[in-house]
């Protein structure tokens, strides 16, 4: 076990404690990033997976969408992704139309000190468990 200093988890240093659940907040191990929505149900109407603010560091990301997209049918998916507050990637795909489910990860870089909000909702009339992952690198 390394040593961390001192009243810590037992973590290397510098580096984050294990993994402790689904949080919409940026996660910091080293130089890397992570944020996992976890399961969510998604509406009709834009559901929040991730919302966080960035730090003293420019990240860069990398956003994939999870779930059983075969309950989808006919319907669509909107995927929305906003920088402190501007509408950024706004996507829809519609099962019918398209065999592919958008282009992903979904690279996207994050300058330092900006809000962050990744967001979906399905057309269906009920609710799909659905989740996104956000991974990547963080430049100080």
């Amino acid at each position: 076990m390394a040593l961390d200093g001192g009243g810590g988890g037992g973590g290397l240093v510098g580096v984050s404690n294990s993994f402790t659940g689904p949080t919409e907040a940026l996660e910091i191990a080293g130089d890397f990033c992570y944020s996992y929505s976890g399961v969510v149900p998604v509406t009709g109407s834009l559901t929040t997976m991730n919302k966080f603010t960035t730090g003293n560091y420019l990240s860069d990301l990398g956003i994939e969408i999870h779930g059983v997209f075969a309950q989808i049918d006919a319907n669509q998916i909107q995927f929305e992704v906003k920088m402190n507050g501007a509408q950024i990637i706004n996507t829809t795909w519609i099962s019918s139309l398209d065999a592919t489910l958008f282009d992903f990860p979904s690279k996207i870089i994050v300058p330092a000190y900006t809000e962050v909000e990744v967001s979906l909702s399905q057309a269906s009339g009920s609710d799909r468990n659905m989740e996104t992952t956000m991974t990547g690198r963080i430049y100080r």
